[in-house]
């Protein structure tokens, strides 16, 4: 079981690898991603991306705040299924789960060193995660559309 927990479950990432030791100094804010609420407003989050296995699996561990307006940008080179886990992770965060068309398929709130898995509720290409209540703050929803870095988007899904 713990073994089938370490490939299914990330610290507030994806990839497995639980024991990835947390981050000294943070990434700086690389690029941003925007959020068209359905009433037509857009929110945007500068984030960081976590585009390799290892930054994924790292996510926001052992981070004690993140700034206001800005979050994590979790890629995969294809569709995924991965789980999320707060392990190691001490800010309450957000998630919103994306699909290769930029559709937001799903967001779930996030509690500080919580070890249970939380996956999206069908194969998702990004994740983006926020201090705890940012989407809804914003009236940002699921279906609503999300803007990403040119980057890391991938044509066509």
């Amino acid at each position: 079981m713990v073994a089938l927990l370490q490939i299914l479950a990330v610290a507030c990432g994806s990839d497995g690898a639980s024991d990835v030791p947390a981050k000294d100094t943070p990434t700086p804010l690389a690029s941003t991603v925007t959020f068209e609420s359905g009433d037509g407003e857009s929110f945007s989050l500068a984030v960081e991306i976590a585009d390799a296995p290892e930054e994924r699996s790292r996510g926001l561990m052992g981070r004690e705040s993140l700034p206001d307006r800005a979050g994590m940008l979790f890629v995969w080179p294809e569709d995924t299924s991965a789980g999320f886990w707060m392990k190691d992770t001490l800010i309450p965060l957000s998630i919103a789960f994306i699909d290769a068309a930029g559709k937001i398929i799903d967001i779930q709130d996030m509690q500080p060193l919580d070890e249970t898995l939380r996956y999206g509720p069908g194969p998702y290409r990004y994740a983006v995660e926020a201090n705890l209540g940012w989407f809804a703050e914003n009236r940002i929803a699921v279906g609503d559309a999300v803007s990403l870095p040119e980057s890391v988007a991938t044509p066509g899904g």
